[in-house]
């Protein structure tokens, strides 16, 4: 099968869409130029179609790379004829391929290999013809010095029988169907580990059985967990008994005494070889798509993080909260720099609350603070108590900021290389800081699954997780848009077409040069050559340059298309951007042309009316429940507002203001029947929860979401 029909059957998208697409990528264009700028050869595919052919072009050419391996090896050894070879090319999955290969695979000196060299293969033949009743005396005629008895011959021919059914391509499939659809996956708890404290959160798992394909992501990551830790043992159980009559049926064709040794064969092969091997690999099958449904969720949850309401460039007084090592405190300018950073100790045990107010109070006049952060750790509830008893000269907005891979932002090289001069208090402040005036610039800047917004992220294959995080963050950055001239190396890095090593060659440039006045000075970075700027202009925006265009997502190749629209109503190009009247009057069927069609043109005039609009909401204030400070305060039925702080497959968390969350299942989020939690909430939405039940011991709090009358 070739690329443009494997990814035809997999995506029914429009075969011309299809192969536009493949040849973009082909030349090295990213997902959001190609969704954004290429409409027209695409036929307007949005980020996620096009996404999807990379999967599949990617899946594609990985089984196209092992088919040539396995002719290859099978070449090497005179076995591949031309129906063989045909046999691999027509593969369309893996599994298909590695059961037509798996006869010709090198392996390691086995029962059946044994026996073919003491020469039990012609016996095992006559055996397998079924037409004899005198197998014993046939079996009599291979007695060696190795082969003592009859009874050892059969059995070495059984083995070399059983190898044969094992490398049956029918009887593969067979089991492989009866394993998907009725295999059960089964628990039992180690003894020894019973009681252990850590074991306890898997208590549900030490007796389990489960139907595999009905067994939630979650569940099963769990159970994978739990056993990867020694608490529990995990098997894979389906009907044995109709599994070997299933198998009999496609094998034996007579009733004599080859029948007996075959059956025998069969059982051995099935319990040997078969069983064996296809359950570990449906397990590998269950663990990847459970491992792609928790990439999905983390995926899902990092972009609505990183896409979170910005307060703006604001002046910031951050606070990282703490009892017994006091509250760092420090002032950002509009830009997010460092002006000021200092400790104060308003709790226990110093207790010097009088001394921090005057000091918060005395650092917001001086540095002229609009907005006061304070992240959501340790000390938290208790240090925004006490911000808002404060009373300022101006009114003063107060938010409480996720502190999430905050630590692991001021361990880092980059906070290192930002502030070699400073603590890792006083980065983490920082970072607190930023992530209020702008989360996007500021968490891009961690490890993604640092964050900590998944399920079971550490369980998954990483290297998966990586790549889809990536794909998130670049999404994220580009659908936002970058300004070139304050963004960090980080927050450039993900612009499509630049990547790290451009990023510091942007920044070294500005440092040098000042600040960019145009997107055609961008082409004077060191090695950023044409392709890199293709692909990356239209995303890097420069406030108050000499061509209003280059605040906006007009791409510079489209500049001459509003050019002569400008001409044509006889103003400037500067007249014409957010000037609604004329925008209304432009006849787009006017400017297209072979290669600029209307998608395109009227992406254009968006951008006209509004350059460079930054379509994330604004930052809104909150408040939890100020009488519940601690589990114990909570009762059944009481209403809370909360802030939802984690999305996985079974609910979200529900931030209500203490150390601990408290979790809506998603039988709890409706009336009806839930399909997708982020149907019904999304990460850091502001929503009343209602207290179902408080588990002190275990620290659990059961939640549902409060229906508005």
């Amino acid at each position: 099968m070739q690329l443009i029909p494997y990814i035809l059957k997999q995506t029914h998208l429009s075969e011309k869409s299809i192969e536009n697409t493949v040849a973009l990528l082909n030349e090295d264009c990213t997902i959001p130029f190609i969704s954004r700028y290429r409409k027209e050869r695409t036929g307007n595919l949005d980020e996620v179609q096009v996404g999807e052919i990379v999967k599949f072009k990617t899946q594609f050419e990985a089984l196209e790379k092992r088919k040539q391996a396995v002719i290859k090896a099978v070449d090497e050894q005179g076995a591949l004829t031309p129906d063989l070879k045909r046999k691999f090319e027509n593969c369309i999955d893996l599994a298909t391929l590695e059961d037509i290969y798996l006869p010709f695979k090198k392996s390691k000196k086995t029962k059946a290999e044994t026996a073919r060299k003491q020469g039990l293969e012609p016996l095992a033949k006559i055996i397998m013809a079924q037409k004899s009743d005198e197998i014993e005396f046939i079996a009599s005629k291979y007695l060696s010095n190795e082969i003592i008895n009859e009874d050892d011959a059969l059995e070495g021919a059984r083995h070399i029988i059983a190898e044969w059914i094992n490398e049956r391509t029918d009887i593969r499939n067979q089991l492989r169907n009866q394993l998907e659809r009725h295999a059960l996956v089964t628990t039992k708890v180690v003894k020894t580990k019973k009681d252990d404290e850590k074991a306890q959160k898997f208590r549900d798992y030490f007796d389990w059985s489960e139907s595999l394909n009905r067994c939630p992501s979650h569940r099963f990551l769990a159970i994978l967990r739990a056993e990867k830790e020694g608490f529990i043992r995990v098997k894979i159980e389906i009907d044995h008994d109709r599994a070997l009559d299933n198998m009999e049926r496609r094998i034996i064709k007579s009733d004599n005494a080859c029948t007996v040794q075959i059956k025998f064969a069969i059982a051995d092969a099935y319990k040997r070889l078969l069983f064996p091997s296809l359950s570990s690999e449906l397990l590998r099958n269950a663990k990847e798509k459970a491992d792609t449904d928790a990439i999905q969720v983390f995926s899902k949850n990092l972009k609505q993080l990183l896409l979170g309401a910005p307060l703006g460039e604001k002046r910031i007084l951050a606070i990282d909260p703490g009892f017994r090592t006091g509250c760092k405190v420090v002032c950002l300018d509009a830009q997010g720099d460092l002006k000021h950073n200092e400790t104060i100790y308003p709790h226990a045990p110093q207790n010097k609350s009088s001394d921090a107010i005057k000091k918060i109070s005395s650092l917001v006049d001086a540095h002229k603070i609009e907005a006061i952060a304070i992240g959501n750790g340790t000390a938290s509830r208790e240090t925004e108590r006490l911000v808002k008893r404060i009373s300022f000269k101006n009114p003063i907005e107060v938010f409480v900021v996720s502190e999430a891979g905050a630590s692991i932002y001021s361990a880092s090289k980059i906070a290192r290389d930002e502030f070699p001069n400073y603590d890792v208090t006083v980065r983490g402040a920082v970072s607190i800081g930023r992530r209020l005036a702008d989360p996007l610039a500021e968490l891009v800047k961690i490890d993604a699954k640092s964050i900590g917004v998944g399920q079971y992220q550490h369980d998954v294959d990483q290297t998966k997780l990586k790549t889809s995080l990536n794909t998130v963050v670049e999404s994220c950055v580009n659908t936002v848009g970058v300004n070139i001239n304050t963004a960090s190396v980080p927050l450039l890095s993900y612009v499509s077409g630049i990547g790290p090593k451009l990023a510091e060659n942007i920044v070294a440039y500005r440092n040098e040069n000042g600040a960019f006045k145009s997107r055609e000075e961008i082409k004077k970075v060191p090695r950023l050559g044409g392709k890199a700027f293709e692909q990356g202009a239209g995303f890097l925006r420069i406030k108050d340059g000499i061509n209003p265009l280059d605040d906006s997502a007009v791409h510079p190749e489209s500049y001459p298309i509003v050019s002569k629209m400008a001409k044509d109503k006889g103003i400037a190009v500067s007249a014409i951007v957010q000037n609604e009247a004329v925008i209304q009057q432009i006849d787009l069927e006017s400017y297209c042309t072979n290669t600029v069609g209307m998608p395109t043109l009227k992406d254009i005039l968006e951008e006209l009316k509004r350059p460079g609009l930054d379509r994330r909401e604004k930052a809104k204030l909150f408040t939890f429940n100020q009488n519940i400070k601690q589990i114990t305060d909570l009762q059944q039925g009481q209403l809370l507002p909360g802030i939802v702080n984690n999305i996985t497959n079974f609910g979200c968390f529900v931030d209500i203001g203490i150390k601990e969350s408290g979790l809506i299942h998603v039988s709890n989020l409706s009336d009806s029947f839930v399909k997708d939690v982020n149907a019904h909430v999304s990460l850091h939405q502001q929503i009343v929860v209602k207290v179902l039940d408080v588990d002190v011991p275990r620290k659990r709090i059961q939640l549902a979401l409060h229906k508005k009358d």
